[in-house]
């Protein structure tokens, strides 16, 4: 009977030996035999470790360029470049622009996550941005944005001219030095004049197409900025106390949502208007599509002043997304028009 026991002591203190294993083995061996992973299993769960880790940092990456910011300043460069060629420009030369403007925008968005990297954390709508979460580097994402504006720069220069190359950069060191270092947590009216810094692109375009600045490009420059601002305040109404949070004074945080929007209304009706003095250089596609998108834009602005007015919330956002598709309305318009090469309207005088 003790040695019974002392048996079932030994079977109970360890898992039993398998078939032909040797006596001398010893419970180490025996335990990793049984609890260690299969050493292939090891290596294909540390690889895919290294190629999620991988695929995370490139995400990082590429989120820090804002990339749907990017496609709606796109939206707006080709048909620019259409109108500066009064048809269809060399496709060579709409790629070169557009992927030398998306590296410039790039590079300025990356460098304004730097920057904001400490109120992005603290706001709800950007508290994922990679930055914020640190999950890239400091040092590496300012190095990131840095040789994006100089690559930028180098490839206009080689595939376009010196002229776009040149505003592609100032663009970039307006949107970081001017409005993100300066006025975005100085004045309500950062977004006014911060936003000049989103117009470039349709100058860039006809600069590229050109090598010279003419009055639509300037026209077309006047459009994104007056749009700028609804299209913006009406997303600060929205998330007026995470910027009241985080300390900066967009418009919505230090005025009344009144006044607010009132100020979208103004810049509605001047931006509906500016629109309209490409007359002279447009067919009836383009002028009819401004005028009945304005139209639709300038119902959606007064609705909102309307029920801000009675004392009720509104819905900023509505008319936040619906900017969003005016503005792609309008470009697409002009594209086209400038695509057919219709007659132009002119002036009745």
């Amino acid at each position: 009977m003790p040695v019974r026991a002392s048996g079932d002591r030994r079977r109970a203190a360890g898992p039993p030996e398998e078939p032909g294993s040797h006596a001398g083995t010893g419970q180490a061996a025996t335990r990793s035999a049984f609890s260690s992973p299969h050493p292939e299993f090891s290596t294909v769960k540390a690889a895919d470790t290294v190629r999620s880790s991988s695929s995370s940092r490139v995400r990082a990456y590429v989120a820090m360029t804002k990339p749907r910011i990017i496609e709606l300043l796109l939206v707006t460069t080709v048909p620019a470049m259409m109108l500066a060629a009064r048809g269809i420009p060399s496709p060579w030369l709409v790629f070169a622009t557009l992927f030398g403007g998306t590296m410039a925008a790039g590079s300025a968005n990356v460098l304004n996550c730097v920057v904001d990297a400490d109120i992005d954390a603290i706001m709800k709508r950007t508290k994922a941005r990679p930055l914020a979460r640190q999950q890239v580097p400091t040092r590496h994402a300012l190095i990131f944005g840095v040789v994006l504006g100089v690559v930028s720069f180098a490839w206009l220069f080689a595939t376009t001219n010196l002229l776009a190359a040149g505003m592609a950069v100032a663009a970039i060191l307006f949107y970081v030095l001017v409005y993100t270092l300066v006025l975005k947590r100085r004045t309500a009216q950062n977004i006014v004049w911060g936003g000049a810094a989103g117009c470039m692109p349709v100058v860039i375009g006809w600069a590229a197409v050109t090598g010279e600045v003419s009055w639509p490009a300037l026209v077309l420059f006047g459009v994104i900025f007056f749009w700028t601002p609804p299209h913006f305040w009406a997303l600060a109404m929205r998330f007026r106390d995470d910027y009241a949070r985080a300390g900066v004074p967009m418009l919505p945080v230090v005025a009344t949502a009144e006044r607010v929007a009132r100020q979208i209304v103004i810049y509605s009706w001047v931006m509906v208007v500016w629109t309209l003095l490409l007359v002279p250089v447009t067919g009836w596609i383009y002028v009819g599509f401004a005028a009945l998108a304005g139209v639709w834009f300038l119902t959606y602005a007064h609705r909102l002043y309307a029920s801000v007015r009675r004392g009720e919330r509104g819905n900023p956002m509505k008319l936040f997304h619906l900017s969003n598709s005016y503005l792609t309305l309008v470009f697409v318009a002009l594209a086209v028009d400038s695509a057919l090469g219709l007659p132009v309207v002119g002036l009745p005088f």
